[in-house]
């Protein structure tokens, strides 16, 4: 017994010295008022710069710093630096390190600031909103200019963080219902100018600089480092006190550049995977990939996770472009994190946009998702199963009448997990299941990335171009499929008002005009916002709906004989404790009446021809039931 408690507490002291020396590694500041000391790991001694502003002049202090292991290189400066800028430099070009906390304009010089200092009142008290299950998310992703720009918006602080500590804000989201908030990078990116707020600049994001400081563009202030960390935090306690939580979208996959990142100028070829050939590996299509299974950029992403985590309360992460790293890594993320907070949801794409430096089978790829227990993907198969291939604009899928697609919508109805109903050879892109659990599996029909769904309904169905009931009609079908699944179900922003981006593609860098959020969408099609929000109480309000448990699955969720262009299911035997004994989903995408068989007896209809109304739209009588052409209808007894 003794021996086996003295090895229980050789390994758990090895893992608290292996996170603490992780820690410390990345640790490059640690200020005090009296003195500050600076870290950095890379191959060759820094010259350590102090300059008195964030962009600009010269440097007033150049030091040398002195190796204190192998690759570590520290100095201590004493007297009170705060206010202070720095950047170290190893002869490939000045850097504010790769794990600077604060920066200035632009992100060129770090800053030395008491983070203390940028703690909102009452933020001590702050804590992330408990998640019981991820079946319970109803996942809302946002761009933050996208979401307040607009003069219909009526907000206040118009494409900042702080938008979503506006009542208003606030007020909108609890009433579609949504309670996690899906925020696009927030982290400080390359392509924005921060020098010139008042100039009109757009982009998604997705070009990292700065890892773990909060872009500057979304502040007031890109040139006080203390701002743009507190007006973050400020945004995350409002949505907080409100019950709603934070997704912070993450980029580890690549930087903006390969020469001129700060991994690349601190220490060459560590954080980067490059070919048999010597040339860097592009599996991101940005033109690099970044290493995760390498330790600098494993430790890294870990390390970066559990700041953002306990430094800013997040709730989760959403993984770009998952499939760039390693299978090995996510799960370490997985693992720290569960000692943190279990509810911490992680979850990313399942795929890479090329080819990576790095055997396929290693790669956190949603086909291995089985492998990564607690880690979710985004289910392609239920995407395009609803609206059309991604390689094709202009086909259609299930919501547009093609038929054969209706096996790939059953199985991303039951989560992607092993149904005894669903014939997985007939599924679109899994020949077999690839989720353990349900809640592995996002659900969605669209987000930031490709066509909103108005335009996607619009390019691929002609119809749907001229015909605004037609349309309307098809997009609340697909988000019903969605919102039933037994997934983890997730929207795009402003698809509850119909939104458009005037048929862009990529609209990455592309203008407000294209991207912004038309809140006046809100009094023209007022029943699409009815619908949504209709739909995604239901779903709050229903257990049946989000069981969480593929062993709850295959006992509750029973599917209807397949139709044409029809797919219907029961969730029965009051499924995860519901209060409906059985409910009824079908979904018809022909433009005509069907009908479905079910049991002889009373139902209560709770939605059908665009409505939805929890306490009943009416009652009907089993047996053969009709169901109008591209609609849904739920009923339960």
């Amino acid at each position: 017994m003794k021996i086996k408690h003295y090895i229980i507490a050789f390994f758990t002291a090895l893992l608290c010295s292996q996170n603490a020396s992780a820690q410390q590694k990345f640790n490059e500041v640690s200020y005090s008022p009296s003195e500050t000391t600076f870290r950095l790991i890379a191959p060759s001694k820094p010259t350590l710069r102090l300059y008195d502003a964030g962009t600009g002049g010269k440097a007033y202090k150049k030091i040398k710093m002195e190796q204190s292991g192998e690759n570590t290189w520290t100095t201590t400066v004493k007297g009170n630096l705060k206010g202070k800028f720095y950047t170290f430099d190893i002869g490939h070009g000045e850097t504010p390190g790769v794990f600077a906390k604060a920066v200035g304009c632009n992100g060129i010089r770090g800053a030395v600031i008491d983070m203390k200092e940028t703690d909102p009142t009452g933020w001590n008290s702050d804590h992330r909103v408990p998640t019981k299950s991820p079946s319970d998310l109803i996942i809302y992703e946002l761009h933050h200019r996208d979401f307040s720009i607009d003069p219909s918006s009526g907000l206040v602080h118009k494409g900042k963080f702080l938008a979503l500590t506006e009542q208003k804000a606030i007020d909108y989201l609890k009433k579609l219902g949504v309670n996690t908030v899906h925020i696009l990078p927030s982290f400080d990116f390359a392509s924005v100018d921060e020098s010139k707020p008042n100039t009109p600049q757009y982009n998604w994001g997705y070009d990292p600089l700065n890892y773990n400081v909060p872009e500057g563009s979304y502040s007031y202030d890109a040139n006080l480092p203390t701002r743009r960390i507190k007006e973050f935090k400020q945004m995350v306690q409002a949505l907080h006190k409100a019950g709603i939580r934070v997704i912070l979208d993450v980029v580890y996959n690549h930087t903006f550049d390969l020469k001129n990142s700060n991994f690349e100028r601190t220490f060459p070829k560590a954080y980067y995977r490059y070919k048999a050939d010597g040339t860097p590996s592009d599996g991101s299509g940005c033109g690099n990939e970044t290493a995760s299974e390498k330790t600098l950029m494993h430790d890294f992403m870990l390390e970066s996770m559990k700041y953002w985590v306990k430094e800013y309360h997040i709730d989760g992460f959403r993984v770009d472009l998952m499939g760039v790293h390693d299978i090995q890594t996510m799960n370490d993320i997985r693992r720290e994190l569960n000692a943190i907070d279990p509810g911490i949801f992680i979850y990313g794409e399942g795929w890479s946009a090329g080819t990576c430096a790095y055997p396929h089978d290693k790669l956190a790829m949603k086909a291995a998702i089985s492998q990564m227990p607690g880690i979710a993907a985004f289910s392609d198969d239920i995407r395009d199963a609803l609206r059309g291939p991604f390689s094709d604009d202009k086909k259609t899928g299930f919501v547009g009448g093609i038929e054969g697609l209706e096996e790939s919508l059953k199985a991303g109805i039951a989560g992607m997990i092993a149904h005894p109903q669903v014939d997985y050879s007939k599924v679109n892109y899994s020949k077999k299941p690839y989720a353990t659990e349900p809640t592995q599996m996002i659900a969605y029909v669209s987000c930031h990335d490709d066509l909103c769904l108005v335009d996607r309904l619009k390019a691929s169905i002609p119809e749907a171009e001229y015909d605004e009931n037609e349309l309307i009609r098809l997009d609340e079908l697909a988000q019903t499929a969605v919102l039933t699944s037994q997934g983890v179900p997730f929207i795009l922003s402003g698809e509850e008002m119909l939104r458009d981006k005037k048929g862009v593609h990529n609209s990455f860098n592309s203008p407000d005009s294209i991207n912004h959020l038309d809140w006046n969408n809100l009094k023209a099609y007022p029943q699409v916002f009815n619908y949504y929000s209709g739909l995604i109480n239901l779903r709050k309000n229903h257990p049946a709906f989000r069981l969480g448990s593929a062993d709850l699955v295959c006992k509750h969720l029973e599917f209807l004989p397949v139709q044409k262009c029809l797919v219907a299911f029961r969730l029965k035997g009051h499924a995860g404790g519901d209060k409906w004994n059985n409910i009824y989903v079908i979904l018809n995408a022909n433009p005509e009446l069907r009908t479905v068989n079910i049991p002889k007896g009373k139902y209560t209809i709770v939605c059908a021809n665009g409505e939805v109304k929890e306490s009943g739209l009416g009652e009907m009588e089993g047996g053969e039931v009709t169901v109008d052409g591209q609609s849904a209808l739920i009923l339960h007894d």
